[in-house]
């Protein structure tokens, strides 16, 4: 058959993880409009409780973590702590630095979609 070659069963694994990746992210986006936040506020929640305990990350290295600008970065916490999910912190040491950390809401909501997305498997 035109457009087969030898390896085809690493292209149908390839083919079905890229499904399943999709399928998802599309459960997972659908999740957090049904909590009330955009998916990328998600991410970002998700990348700040992800951080190893006692630290908290910086707008850039959030930023990084999600591919998106540095600005991009600041609009989600901006929106994330205007909900009272993360607060801003300067750095202690270097001022033009700022954390992002989660307010006592901001676990809660984390776990509650990580149980529903976590059902959907």
């Amino acid at each position: 058959m035109a457009g087969r070659e030898d390896g085809e069963p690493e292209y149908r694994e390839l083919a079905e993880f890229r499904h399943r990746i999709g399928r998802f992210l599309r459960f997972s986006e659908q999740a957090a409009r049904a909590a009330g936040i955009a998916p990328r506020q998600h991410q970002l929640l998700l990348a700040v409780k992800g951080t190893a305990e006692g630290e908290a990350p910086t707008i850039g290295a959030l930023a990084g973590r999600l591919g998106i600008r540095h600005h991009s970065a600041v609009g989600l916490v901006d929106r994330l702590a205007a909900r009272r999910l993360v607060r801003r912190r300067r750095d202690g040491r270097d001022r033009r630095r700022v954390h992002a950390e989660l307010r006592t809401e901001g676990p809660a909501l984390v776990r509650a979609l990580r149980a529903i997305i976590g059902s959907s498997r």
